[in-house]
């Protein structure tokens, strides 16, 4: 049995380099049928011996003619009319600023003059029309910085959101016209 075992290993190791060489072989063999293909690729892609072929000269000059568009509305639409039959009773009437009110904004109530004309700088720079009130109260003097008076909501909106983008918080003050 020892020499069973002895010979079926010598046997596997015999076979084991007969078995790599032949892959090797079939790999080299592709390999050089690859680089043959592509030389006589190369060979049929080269230009005839005769030398270069001449090439037809284009003549020069302008020799595509350019069309103008045609626009006809410039004819039309000043020779056109349009009827519209509406009562004048059905267009809205614009709302009149005297509604009687005045909005504020409020943008800071600083105890110190000097915070007060900081904020009021900072609003300057967004391009509104800020001032300083010097109030008195049961609680001391303040300084509060205004925005206004708006005479219309979207003006005070508009005036609102360009606070509220540089994080400066604002409280809306209405007072009556007087």
């Amino acid at each position: 049995m020892a020499q069973q075992r002895k010979s079926s290993r010598g046997a596997s190791r015999q076979n084991a380099p007969s078995q790599s060489g032949s892959g090797l072989r079939w790999y080299g063999a592709g390999v050089a049928s690859g680089l043959f293909l592509a030389f006589m690729l190369y060979l049929v892609t080269l230009p005839p011996e005769g030398g270069a072929e001449p090439v037809p000269q284009v003549a020069s000059g302008p020799s595509v003619t350019t069309v103008e568009p045609e626009y006809e509305f410039f004819e039309v639409l000043p020779n056109q009319e349009m009827t519209v039959d509406v009562d004048p009773a059905d267009i809205p009437k614009p709302r009149s600023a005297g509604t009687g009110k005045q909005y504020l904004l409020q943008a800071g109530s600083f105890r110190q003059a000097a915070d007060a004309d900081r904020r009021r700088g900072e609003l300057l720079l967004l391009g509104l029309n800020p001032r300083v009130e010097d109030t008195q109260g049961d609680t001391g003097r303040w300084f509060r910085v205004v925005l206004g008076p708006f005479d219309s909501r979207s003006a005070m909106a508009k005036a609102r959101s360009m606070t509220a983008q540089q994080d400066i918080d604002t409280l809306l003050i209405q007072r009556n016209r007087g």
